[in-house]
């Protein structure tokens, strides 16, 4: 490999991926903005979809630019992660998101998040994104601007809402579905460590 295309040294803070992801991140508040202080409903479901939509927008141009570093693997699933939640609690604050669908998807995260501390724990990385975890994350977060249009844009709800709330419990289902993967992944690779340590000792 030339010189040349050898990727950032270091954290590699100034790359154009990078850029891309620091851009998203101020689609949040102009998002929670146009959301809550005004009435340009349309708006919002727009910056709230190109915001999310794009998550892999950074990635395709680290890997494809060779721009790939410590700060972008970083920042690129925190910010991600910030949108859903940021949208999550908005739409449930402004009355478009029940509770119960809420308490939904954060225990979800809140079991994901208890899974990879107890496989750092043990020694192991946390599973790799699997594809069912990527069309989970899309389709729940697909259904967020057009439960925004469906309950807050004049004349929209006899199409968005069906469009929005079918998204959005699909959506939910895939997300658990892929939680259940994750922890067979999790489980696996712990009881072959236990197994390995009960063979050796």
């Amino acid at each position: 490999m030339s010189k040349s295309a050898a990727p950032p040294a270091g954290w590699g803070v100034w790359t154009w991926p990078n850029l891309v992801t620091a851009v998203r991140l101020l689609g949040i508040p102009l998002f929670c903005y146009l959301l809550m202080a005004t009435e340009y409903y349309w708006q919002a479901a727009v910056v709230l979809a190109v915001g999310g939509g794009t998550d892999w927008v950074d990635g395709q141009m680290a890997r494809r630019m060779n721009q790939v570093s410590k700060l972008g693997r970083l920042l690129d699933p925190f910010v991600d992660r910030l949108y859903i939640l940021t949208a999550l609690l908005s739409l449930t604050y402004v009355g478009l998101l029940p509770w119960l669908f809420t308490l939904a998807v954060l225990l979800r995260e809140a079991v994901l998040v208890s899974m990879v501390l107890v496989l750092r724990w043990h020694g192991f990385a946390p599973p790799q994104v699997h594809f069912l975890g990527k069309c989970a994350t899309t389709v729940v977060f697909m259904s967020f601007p057009v439960l925004v249009i469906a309950g807050l844009v004049a004349d929209s709800d006899s199409w968005a809402k069906p469009l929005g709330w079918a998204l959005a419990w699909w959506g939910l289902g895939l997300y658990w579905l892929a939680a259940v993967v994750y922890l067979r992944q999790a489980t696996g690779l712990i009881r072959g460590k236990h197994a390995r340590e009960h063979v050796t000792a």
